[in-house]
């Protein structure tokens, strides 16, 4: 089938390789004219035939609702867009609504899979009506990975996104966790190859998973990784899956605190950790490390610490 795509970053550039190799017509177009078959919308939608299928892989929101809004005035009733980007599910029953208005399907699908999707396969998790979905069908399955499973019609329309979007908030608690029991055997004198322990859990055990794996292959590069800042970005689908929870009364106490771990990699000093200090020393006489250029601190010889008390 041919398709359009619009985005070929570091994800949508190897999508449209995966379905090139599937024997499929892609017709590209990215603001990066080196990256581009086309330069335009106006010219990607003209090289297409009827239905048309446009894939849209931008950032989401603001880019991705202008490119609906502009692919609302130059596709026909029958066509279909895809938006493959992670945006908010309520987003998408937005578009849907608007698309509809003129006769355009809409799909929505989550895509996972990073930079080893080329070689593996993709992740999808797709919503919308079956009519528009069976007409994206061949590229879904140019993209997923080979075997059974990697591919799933998840629902109406919003559904992919969010079975993407809780995902993601798994994908956080389980990369938290990694971490803390890395930090932990990092910290004691008793384990002395760290990387090894991880390595040897690669087989056998039940946390062994492609996480794994990549934790693994992270130490080889970098055995402490002291090359690396303690900073993690975290993206808008950590936060929307904790908000999804409380809307729907569910309780989520392992990725929200994955989600609140990430905001605490931004702080060199904490501020809630002072006071945390601060208490700690009025109700128990507990030391206090002194801050940065302050040569006497609570801890410091001399300063006036509160005696020890119950608590």
């Amino acid at each position: 089938m041919e398709l359009g795509l619009v985005g070929l970053g570091k994800m949508g550039g190897n999508m449209r390789e995966r379905i090139r190799r599937a024997g499929h017509t892609v017709v590209g177009f990215d603001r990066n004219a080196e990256r581009a078959d086309v330069h335009s919308l106006e010219e990607l939608v003209g090289r297409l035939s009827g239905p048309r299928v446009i894939w849209v892989m931008v950032p989401a929101g603001e880019a991705t609702q202008s490119t609906v809004d502009a692919l609302a005035e130059l596709l026909s009733p029958g066509d279909v867009v895809v938006d493959g980007g992670n945006s908010r599910w309520t987003d998408d029953e937005k578009h849907a609504r608007e698309l509809a208005e003129k006769g355009i399907g809409f799909v929505d699908c989550g895509v996972s899979g990073g930079v080893w999707g080329l070689e593996n396969g993709y992740a999808l998790m797709y919503g919308g009506a079956a009519e528009d979905v069976a007409k994206v069908q061949p590229v879904f399955d140019a993209l997923k990975p080979a075997g059974e499973f990697g591919a799933v019609h998840a629902g109406k329309v919003g559904a992919g996104h969010f079975a993407k979007m809780v995902h993601n908030g798994i994908e956080y608690a389980m990369m938290q966790a990694f971490a803390e029991g890395w930090e932990l055997l990092e910290a004691v004198d008793s384990v002395t190859d760290v990387r090894e322990v991880f390595r040897s859990w690669q087989e056998g055990t039940v946390i062994r998973s492609w996480l794994l794996d990549l934790a693994v292959r992270a130490l080889d590069d970098d055995e402490h990784l002291g090359k690396l800042r303690g900073y993690a970005q975290d993206s808008g689908e950590g936060r929307w899956t904790v908000e999804a929870a409380i809307d729907h009364a569910v309780p989520l106490p392992a990725i929200t605190a994955s989600l609140f771990a990430r905001f605490a990699s931004r702080q060199d000093d904490s501020p809630s950790m002072k006071m945390i200090a601060a208490l700690r020393n009025q109700f128990g006489g507990h030391a206090v490390t002194a801050a940065a250029g302050d040569e006497k601190g609570a801890d410091a010889p001399g300063a006036d610490v509160t005696p020890p008390v119950d608590g």
